[in-house]
């Protein structure tokens, strides 16, 4: 594999380079079951960078190799000692690292996914989205440290002798979604991506268009040509799960419809109403673990939804499942204009014969089918519009 990935006429990630794993450091942070380090990163303004990471494994057999995840916090967040022990009790190894040059500053169990942090002395860039750095060099600039930081994580994972380098996934929230994003299109070692509410064409409906209008076009332009991750994602080629709420403040609908329709691997969507937008709840939910073992642990997958379609304002949704498909719902919102203050309601569809259908009433301006399978995990379907 050649340095050239990944080029997209204006930057060059090394991934040659960024493969091999780095050197480590000990830290001086102390968390029950996880290990605490630095690992050596890209340079930023000619210097070289560390970053801060929690790794953590469960006990396993003598020479058994372990499947992994790759765990990228969202804004305002630091490594979560938290997320890798989750991950550790379900059987895998995990790396949480920091993507902004901080590290935990506290350990206190009672506020395990309240970031309490510091910035230390190898760090480089600060987050988030790196807006006010889009004149600097490209190299010096956020996203892309914290996208090396973590194929740098990923390829540290994948030295470790306990660790299958051929079972590790990725997932990350918010910000962490969105560089889940882009990672999934540079780094073809991972096995599948969950991003959660994170997605791309910030500039064309997200939480940033003020900043974005601050900015002025041209280098708003240069930043989401840069940055965007509708730059990366018709590169990846991974199976990706999506997991996000339907009025969710940051990534509204039309941006997440339109990223997912860009990878070329299979997507599953998992779209919960009013899903709250945060670390805890968008490092639980069961359906990655599911998305996870179905891949790295030959377990039993979601359920896959094969074709959707409103035809005479019915709503026919076909499945295939190895679990019982016990609910479906349609979720529907007669309401315009800003997603994230639209109201949305659900009402039961029909299950038939592997199908579900759902009369869509004449007032809805959007909607889209949930089914639950008897453990209570979601699949949806993509959201339909008429306006």
């Amino acid at each position: 594999m050649t340095s050239l990935f990944l080029f997209l006429g204006l930057l060059v990630w090394d991934f040659q380079s960024l493969s091999k794993p780095p050197a480590v450091h000990p830290a001086n942070t102390t968390e029950p079951g996880v290990r605490a380090i630095f690992y050596d990163s890209v340079s930023w303004q000619g210097k070289p960078t560390r970053v801060f990471a929690y790794y953590g494994a469960p006990e396993h057999r003598a020479g058994e190799r372990l499947p992994a995840m790759v765990l990228i916090h969202g804004g305002g967040g630091t490594a979560f000692a938290e997320w890798v022990r989750l991950w550790n009790k379900r059987g895998y190894a995990a790396i949480a690292m920091d993507t902004c040059g901080h590290q935990p500053d506290a350990a206190d169990p009672s506020k395990a996914w309240v970031p309490v942090k510091k910035r230390h002395e190898h760090g480089g860039p600060d987050g988030w989205g790196g807006f006010s750095q889009v004149d600097q060099p490209e190299k010096d600039q956020w996203t892309y440290h914290a996208v090396a930081a973590a194929v740098l994580a990923h390829s540290l994972l994948r030295s470790f002798p306990e660790v299958d380098p051929k079972r590790i996934g990725v997932t990350g929230i918010s910000w962490g979604g969105y560089l889940t994003d882009i990672v999934s299109g540079v780094d073809p070692r991972f096995r599948f991506a969950a991003p959660v509410y994170g997605c791309g064409y910030l500039g064309e409906d997200s939480a940033w268009l003020k900043q974005f209008a601050q900015m002025g076009p041209d280098r708003a332009a240069k930043w989401l040509k840069l940055w965007d991750p509708s730059e990366y994602l018709p590169r990846s080629k991974v199976p990706m799960l999506w997991v996000t709420g339907t009025n969710d403040f940051a990534y509204p609908f039309p941006s997440l419809q339109k990223s997912y329709r860009l990878p070329k691997g299979r997507r599953t969507l998992a779209i919960r109403v009013r899903m709250p937008h945060g670390h805890l709840p968008g490092a639980t939910p069961e359906e990655i673990h599911a998305f996870a073992n179905a891949i790295l642990r030959r377990g039993e997958p979601l359920p896959r939804i094969t074709a959707a379609r409103t035809v005479a304002a019915t709503l026919s949704v076909r499945y295939q499942s190895k679990r019982p498909i016990t609910k479906a719902e349609l979720n529907y919102t007669p309401d315009t204009g800003k997603w994230q203050d639209r109201k949305w309601t659900s009402q039961p569809a029909t299950l038939n014969n592997n199908t579900a259908t759902a009369t869509v009433p004449p007032e809805a301006r959007a909607w889209y089918l949930n089914l639950f399978d008897d453990r209570g995990l979601v699949v949806s379907s993509e959201h339909e519009t008429r306006e």
